[in-house]
């Protein structure tokens, strides 16, 4: 089982898309995928699971998700009240499987674990227990139910993000070529490094994958060659900016399933060929 997280403490790079994507080839490919949605706009989650997934004022966010795991990891939906009903509830939470939190995708091999938009108000709580390893140590159940997961993460360095780079094999930095994520990625790839040197030694960054390349346009090129230059883990394969994408949000279809033989669609295979064969 290979965990991957992809992850840039700047929105607007392509996250979601590029996890999703990605994911959806790899269960095209036969490989049976999760997705772990740990980004409370729950781009991921809906990309693949459509109204079920998307939220609204009057609409709660699908359930279970990743929020009731936390929830459940910290008590808040046991029954209060005498010792003996509270220690039952506590055995009763440490024996759900992780599995349970999981929902299974239109596309075969390829589930999911929903976000929720007020996953945000449990990050104190979480902290202040303890409870950073609880992502990873649930994860590692999966080995043998699964061959890939994508964890699509928040645009921030913060208790989720760590919980999944501790998790992780290998972490993706989505770029796009944008001078203020030039400026950015030092600080993400020193955030990356000191995860690795403080929790988790195997943790690879695999990448950098240049998102929205205009090929023909000078300024993307010349910053994509300083990054080289730097002696950053450019990935050869980039990603051209296309409309496809945004039909592909719409419709709720991953590229490969929308358009197999679209030039997004096979950059996006030649990248999953590229980290797959790393």
């Amino acid at each position: 089982m290979l965990t991957r997280v992809v992850f840039n403490q700047k929105g607007g790079v392509g996250k979601s898309s590029i996890a999703v994507n990605l994911a959806a080839i790899s269960a095209h490919q036969g490989f049976k995928t999760l997705v772990i949605d740990l980004d409370p706009q729950a781009n991921s989650s809906q990309y693949l699971l459509g109204d079920d997934a998307t939220y609204s004022t009057d609409k709660t966010a699908l359930e279970p998700n990743i929020e009731n795991f936390f929830d459940d990891i910290l008590g808040n939906n046991q029954p209060k009240g005498l010792l003996g009903n509270a220690i039952g509830s506590i055995l009763k939470s440490k024996n759900k499987s992780f599995n349970s939190y999981i929902h299974a995708s239109p596309f075969k091999n390829l589930d999911v674990l929903p976000a929720s938009p007020t996953l945000g108000g449990l990050e104190h709580a979480l902290e202040a227990k303890h409870k950073i390893y609880k992502l990873r140590d649930s994860i590692q159940t999966l080995v043998g139910q699964y061959d890939r997961i994508y964890i699509d993460t928040p645009p921030a360095f913060n208790f989720f993000t760590l919980s999944a780079l501790i998790t992780a094999d290998r972490v993706l930095i989505p770029f796009d070529c944008d001078v203020f994520s030039q400026r950015a990625l030092k600080t993400l790839i020193e955030n990356v490094i000191e995860t690795q040197d403080d929790h988790n030694d195997r943790l690879e960054i695999e990448g950098i994958v240049v998102n929205q390349f205009q090929a023909q346009a000078k300024l993307p090129r010349e910053v994509v060659q300083q990054l080289k230059d730097e002696g950053l883990p450019v990935l050869q394969q980039m990603l051209p900016p296309s409309v496809l994408m945004k039909e592909s949000h719409h419709k709720n279809l991953p590229l490969i399933h929308l358009a197999t033989d679209h030039k997004l669609t096979q950059a996006y295979q030649l990248l999953f060929n590229e980290i797959e064969n790393k």
